[in-house]
């Protein structure tokens, strides 16, 4: 499989939040699932502009459609990393502080940034993999959001949009970088990036959800509880996209083995029709 040759890659400017924020527990007033979303979104913003670098720096490798995906590439993330700067301040004006969930990240992304371009670009391609598929359940289904406040819903799922339409971009950037070594020393570089990257990004993500609850007072059987139903049990994110995480795994494996186009139709229709999607240049 390959990336569909009539794929489009559009950036959406949408802004959130300019006229009003979201309450303290946005998520069905669940501090638990509430946490979980803004830590992983206080990685976003530095995790999103060392994805742009370690795509960008291959760029003038690439020629026609691929470089073309890699500008509008770099576009939406650029988006992402704006509104989810502007969605981090709110959690910010709640009295939460995330400096050092901030500080979390950048020191793992400081360690990245020592790896050869090569690896970053690979840690990108799998990183970005794991973004895709928790946006697509994200979008097919609708218990992850249930009960969200409408502005916070419609950023994750513009978000998780996006992240869909250019799962590839990174994967097909690494296949051209990585085009003259042999196929096997391709795979174990996947194979390898994609462990470091989870392993990593499970503990940025988990320090800064117990720094969310800690903050909160919710500790113990209750925010054990409350993680193990939301990532495992009901609606069980994290065992939803285990197959899809597994797949990565597989000689052969490209991100559009699993093409799901039809699931971006239908998700920016609903979008629409409550916030208008401006094409970005």
């Amino acid at each position: 499989m390959t990336t569909p040759d009539d794929l489009s890659i559009r950036p959406r400017d949408i802004a959130f939040f300019r006229d009003g924020g979201a309450s303290r527990w946005w998520l069905n007033g669940d501090p638990v699932a509430t946490a979980f979303y803004n830590a992983l979104s206080v990685t976003f913003p530095q995790g999103e502009r060392f994805f742009m670098d370690s795509v960008r720096r291959y760029r003038g490798e690439a020629s026609g459609e691929l470089a073309d995906q890699i500008a509008a590439f770099t576009r939406q993330e650029a988006l992402h990393t704006r509104e989810h700067v502007a969605f981090n301040r709110l959690a910010a004006d709640h009295g939460y502080d995330v400096a050092a969930m901030e500080a979390r990240t950048r020191a793992r992304l400081e360690f990245a940034r020592t790896r050869p371009p090569l690896l970053q670009l690979g840690a990108t391609a799998a990183l970005e993999h794991f973004t895709a598929i928790l946006a697509h359940a994200l979008l097919a289904d609708p218990r992850h959001l249930q009960g969200a406040e409408p502005q916070v819903a419609a950023l994750w799922r513009w978000h998780a949009i996006e992240e869909i339409e250019h799962k590839a971009v990174a994967f097909d950037a690494f296949r051209l970088a990585a085009r003259d070594l042999p196929a096997f020393r391709r795979w174990h570089i996947r194979f390898w990036v994609m462990i470091v990257a989870t392993v990593l990004l499970f503990r940025v993500v988990a320090g800064n959800m117990g720094d969310f609850l800690r903050q909160d007072g919710v500790r113990g059987r209750r925010a054990a509880i409350g993680s193990l139903n939301l990532l495992w049990r009901r609606p069980g994110l994290l065992r939803q996209v285990l197959p899809a995480y597994l797949a990565w795994f597989r000689p052969g494996f490209h991100p559009w083995d699993q093409d799901d186009r039809a699931l971006i139709a239908r998700a920016e229709q609903a979008l629409a029709a409550d916030w208008p999607l401006e094409s970005a240049a």
